[in-house]
């Protein structure tokens, strides 16, 4: 059944806050105003061979006010709930504004149009609030499942961990938008230690179950098989001990979902935020090397590659109602036919290089913080017709199947990268033939996505992602999902990493 947003959220001041609050901006003589109350709840759970090794439960409730005043930007934001503070809280923001305002600029700030949503509730898809959950009976799951790893043959430590999020937002702006939203997001993880005891060899296996925008019914049966994954396991990581060290040189990959949304991710989703490729954002990630003035050129890939935007997907991580401006969740096209041509919007960008209406991603990751362009759902879409992951290694002759994430490394226009994973299968004459160590592919992204040559089909796609996309300054924290299928690509080259290291 769909939730309703919880009555202690509902409870709470926020329309006479907000009321107050752009009340005075409008007085103050902002041409636009928006006030935003938010309430999000973190949690985690971790346990080191299933014994509790630490946890967290912290809420942070607070609203800010951001205004347009003279041409610039004004922001500030409090934690008193009184209709007094707001005002306050808004001449603040405006009194920002003038600052800037009197500072000069050759950019005025404009916002693109956005037609007046009314009064609106979104709510997210799960079951269960992990929040409702006894914190006894989540360590307890965790425990057990712990348990289960340790108790296979070869392994010697287990590390588990649960993170949770429940964020409610209401949001109002002087245009008439005025939302309520609530999300619930979890992420699941445990890892498997090996250790030779007589070479003092060990390594890893980490579960390849990604974060979803789902409840606790993720980890009781709906969305993931984890009686398959945790008995997989142990028989998995004791074939990577035995395995040999992959020999450097170019193979054909058949990359899994598992390991391809981080490559999705770092050389996509980040090169694709405009304000990245304007130059207007470098913290973190850097720029990108996809710049505007190749929108409708850039061959970013082979003829098979259709990436998409997405605002909208089901229990994406990044998926919402409406954005921190007001603006309706949509999709959009990234990359058709292989070809740049869309990027990452709010409605400042969408106004200053005249591509229309924003596409909703402006968002904030506290109260405390100002709204910023931030990643949507950026996938890779199937061919709808295409072929199983297994008959995309039966196409290999000689290459490797990649399965789940670990490391990477990208330079700072998003262009020259390098990827590890979980588990590397070495492919001969179209069949899995044991598994490989120390093997990370290496290309430039164009290279990369000009050598996919099939994409597999719906029967493929998993939606992965990360709860910590770093951006800003200060510094913000956003959780995203990317969609992809099994894909196969033609050549790339292929590092041994130990190899690597000794140089």
């Amino acid at each position: 059944m769909p939730h309703e947003v919880d009555q202690s959220f509902l409870a709470l001041p926020s329309r006479a806050l907000a009321d107050a609050a752009l009340a005075r901006a409008r007085a103050l003589g902002a041409t636009h105003a928006d006030f935003r109350l938010e309430r999000v709840r973190s949690a985690s759970w971790r346990l080191r061979d299933a014994r509790p090794a630490g946890a967290s439960d912290s809420t942070d409730l607070g609203y800010a006010v951001r205004v347009v005043h003279g041409g610039a930007w004004g922001f500030a934001s409090g934690v008193d709930l009184t209709m007094d503070a707001a005002a306050k809280v808004a001449s603040q923001a405006v009194a920002m504004a003038k600052v800037i305002a009197a500072a000069g600029s050759d950019e005025l700030v404009e916002l693109a149009d956005e037609p007046s949503h009314g009064e609106r509730t979104w709510v997210s898809a799960y079951d269960v609030d992990p929040f409702s959950v006894p914190d006894e009976e989540k360590a307890a799951l965790l425990a057990e499942w712990s348990g289960r790893l340790l108790g296979a043959e070869g392994v010697a430590h287990v590390d588990a961990s649960l993170m949770a999020v429940h964020e409610n937002k209401f949001y109002a702006d002087t245009a008439g938008t005025v939302t309520t939203q609530q999300r619930v997001r979890v992420h699941p993880q445990f890892t498997a230690v090996a250790v030779d005891g007589t070479t003092g060899e060990f390594d890893s296996m980490r579960t390849i179950a990604p974060p979803v925008g789902r409840g606790w019914e993720y980890l009781t049966g709906t969305g993931w098989d984890w009686d398959a994954e945790l008995e997989q396991i142990p028989g998995l990581l004791a074939e990577k001990m035995r395995a040999p060290s992959v020999e450097a040189g170019a193979y054909d990959l058949v990359v899994d979902p598992s390991n391809l949304w981080l490559t999705i991710h770092e050389s996509i989703g980040h090169a694709t935020e405009l304000d990245r490729a304007l130059g207007y954002e470098a913290a973190y990630a850097g720029t990108s090397f996809a710049t505007f003035d190749q929108l409708g050129k850039l061959a970013y890939g082979s003829p098979v590659m259709n990436v998409t935007g997405d605002r909208t997907a089901e229990h994406g991580l990044a998926t919402i109602g409406y954005d921190d401006e007001g603006v309706e969740a949509q999709s959009w096209d990234l990359v058709k036919d292989g070809t740049l041509v869309g990027y990452q919007l709010d409605r400042r960008i969408a106004k200053l290089t005249g591509l229309g209406r924003s596409n909703g991603c402006a968002f904030a990751d506290s109260p405390g913080h100002v709204p910023v362009q931030r990643m949507a759902n950026v996938s890779l879409q199937p061919d709808p017709g295409g072929l199983s992951t297994e008959d995309l290694i039966g196409g290999v002759e000689r290459g490797i199947y990649v399965v789940g994430d670990r490391s990477w490394s990208i330079d700072m226009q998003r262009y020259n990268f390098q990827f590890t994973g979980q588990r590397f299968f070495r492919i001969e004459n179209g069949r899995l033939a044991g598994q490989l160590r120390d093997v990370a592919y290496q290309a430039t992204t164009t290279d990369f996505w000009g050598s996919m040559e099939k994409v597999g089909g719906p029967q493929t796609y998993v939606l992965g992602g990360a709860f910590n996309c770093g951006k800003a300054q200060p510094g913000q924290v956003a959780a995203v999902s990317h969609g992809c299928p099994s894909a196969l690509f033609r050549g790339v080259n292929i590092l041994n990493t130990t190899q690597e290291a000794g140089r």
